[in-house]
């Protein structure tokens, strides 16, 4: 890669998820989820919540004249313990999609925010093998 590549692009800042219900949404990603918000302006259908390493930009798309369109495939969000955090989850009424699956190397849980975004809670517990 040149030097002039690496230097344009720094970091991604946030990723963007389609809903259409933003009070529900909200409520969603803040009281169940458990992030923290950090922006919210209900009358333009947009909010921001923190994950630590990256915002979650939830908006409703035909507000802003596109078009909806569901998150399908699944948002990573990182926990120390998968089975731990799909049960607090799912007291908090989070139903999951199949079981926990173990890859090998990480535990994934699979759901779905009210409108139909895939996210996923995730845990690696082995290193990572990356191409040198």
């Amino acid at each position: 890669m040149s030097a002039a590549v690496d230097e344009l692009i720094r970091e991604v800042d946030f990723v963007g998820i389609h809903v259409r219900d933003m009070a529900r949404a909200v409520d969603f990603y803040g009281d169940t989820l458990g992030l923290r918000r950090s922006v919210h302006i209900p009358e333009r259908g947009f909010a921001e919540f923190e994950t630590g390493n990256l915002t979650l930009s939830i908006f409703n798309a035909e507000m802003m004249g596109l078009e909806h369109h569901e998150l399908r495939t699944p948002l990573a969000l990182r926990v120390d313990d998968v089975a731990a955090a799909r049960a607090e989850l799912e007291g908090r009424g989070v139903a999951f999609l199949g079981e926990i699956l173990d890859t090998g190397v990480c535990h994934m849980a699979f759901f779905q925010d009210p409108d139909g975004n895939t996210l996923m809670l995730h845990h690696r517990y082995a290193p990572r093998v990356t191409e040198s």
